[in-house]
């Protein structure tokens, strides 16, 4: 966040949509718990390295009841930040014996991330499960109808959506300050480093404590479109029908030997919505540039989140001057409980992820990244890939929305 001398009266005044000033919420369908609920979800967490950096042990209303990693560090690790005394080997272990669970939070490696959902829905457990929800439209297909089989919630973890710009680009689209938001640009950048180094140094996330590759190792690009995709399905709630992607890679082992045959670094794809809107979204791992974010273009006005570190985040209504953006104070938002209102993880976006997955069990609804907004955000980077494959050829995207 950038400071400036903007007041938030000043701010909501510039973006011409005075109705912002009565709903700065960070959510759409998200509620708080119902204030003085005595009922705790028992959460079982998987996966102890990105899974140690969240925040449901600090709701009033979870207690995290077990944890497990096939790892014995990353399993004392989660023993620790969630203060929990019961761990497991295996989330196998862990299902099946484990007879206290409300829920489960799956962090574990993105390919296993369907089998693991099934696993968990299967034994009668709702899930929260780290991005992306699937890997092949096999599985996204499985997905939606375990979920509408047993009933249970499902969401996925996607950090753009509670991301500060993206809070406010929805309150904006919400208000209509934009008028009719005709493009957006949309953006995940993450260098793999030097690579050299990719190749030699066998203590990276790219490879398992045995030397071995990890599931990062020539990861296709847009497998992993959610932090991009958040930006556009998290503002506008718009679904892609067709997808033209093209990527682009060299000779380097991390893109000519993968698990994945993935010939490809970086990707970009342009996309048409439902509403016949246009899209454009980057997934590139060989880049100088980092960082998650997305530039909203409509007949009103336009919004750009920043570069980090290099220059603040800016509004811009037809006919006016750029305005640098100061945000509102989202952490009070009463969707998170005040133990919670801390900074956190990926833009602050943990502490809103960790409360509104317990908020909607507590509440008994469903949460505001469902099945289906996840299938949204997840599906088109998978035909993407697909079109990338193919030299650009235009896909139709399958919806998997509610029948």
């Amino acid at each position: 966040m950038t400071s400036s001398s903007t007041t938030r009266r000043n701010l909501l005044l510039a973006t011409g949509a005075l109705a912002l000033q009565a709903q700065p919420a960070a959510h759409q369908a998200g509620k708080p718990a119902p204030l003085g609920s005595s009922r705790k979800i028992r959460l079982g967490i998987a996966g102890g390295g990105f899974g140690a950096g969240f925040s449901f042990h600090e709701h009033p209303n979870c207690e995290v009841t077990a944890v497990t990693d096939l790892r014995t560090d990353r399993r004392r690790k989660l023993q620790e930040v969630y203060k929990c005394q019961t761990a497991y080997e295996s989330l196998e272990q862990m299902l099946s014996l484990e007879k206290r669970l409300d829920a489960v939070a799956i962090f574990t490696p993105p390919p296993l991330h369907y089998k693991h959902t099934e696993m968990s829905m299967k034994r009668g457990l709702h899930v929260y499960c780290a991005v992306p929800a699937v890997f092949t439209l096999e599985e996204a297909a499985k997905l939606k109808a375990i979920k509408e089989s047993t009933g249970l919630r499902y969401m996925m973890g996607e950090t753009s959506w509670y991301r500060e710009g993206c809070i406010y680009a929805r309150n904006v689209h919400r208000a209509g300050g934009f008028g009719e938001l005709f493009y957006s640009e949309l953006a995940y950048y993450h260098d793999r480093g030097d690579l050299k180094e990719l190749v030699e140094n066998k203590k990276t996330r790219f490879y398992e404590p045995d030397g071995s590759r990890s599931w990062r190792w020539g990861l296709p690009p847009l497998h992993y479109p959610t932090h991009s995709m958040g930006y556009l399905v998290g503002v506008t709630g718009e679904r892609i029908r067709t997808v033209s992607a093209l990527g682009w890679g060299n000779s380097h082992p991390y893109v000519a030997d993968n698990v994945y045959k993935n010939p490809f670094f970086n990707e970009s794809a342009l996309m048409e919505t439902d509403r016949g809107h246009m899209v454009r979204c980057n997934v590139f791992w060989l880049i100088g540039e980092d960082g998650e974010r997305a530039q909203w273009y409509g007949e009103k006005g336009t919004l750009y989140m920043a570069n980090p570190g290099l220059y603040g985040d800016i509004h811009r209504d037809r006919l006016t001057k750029p305005k640098a953006l100061a945000y509102p104070k989202y952490l009070n938002d009463p969707m998170i409980p005040m133990p919670m209102r801390h900074e956190s993880g990926h833009g602050g976006s943990h502490v809103f992820l960790s409360a509104e997955f317990i908020n909607a069990l507590v509440d008994n609804r469903e949460p505001e990244i469902d099945v289906y907004q996840s299938l949204a955000i997840t599906v088109p980077g998978i035909v993407g890939h697909q079109s990338a494959l193919k030299k650009g050829e235009r896909l139709k995207v399958p919806s998997f929305d509610k029948s």
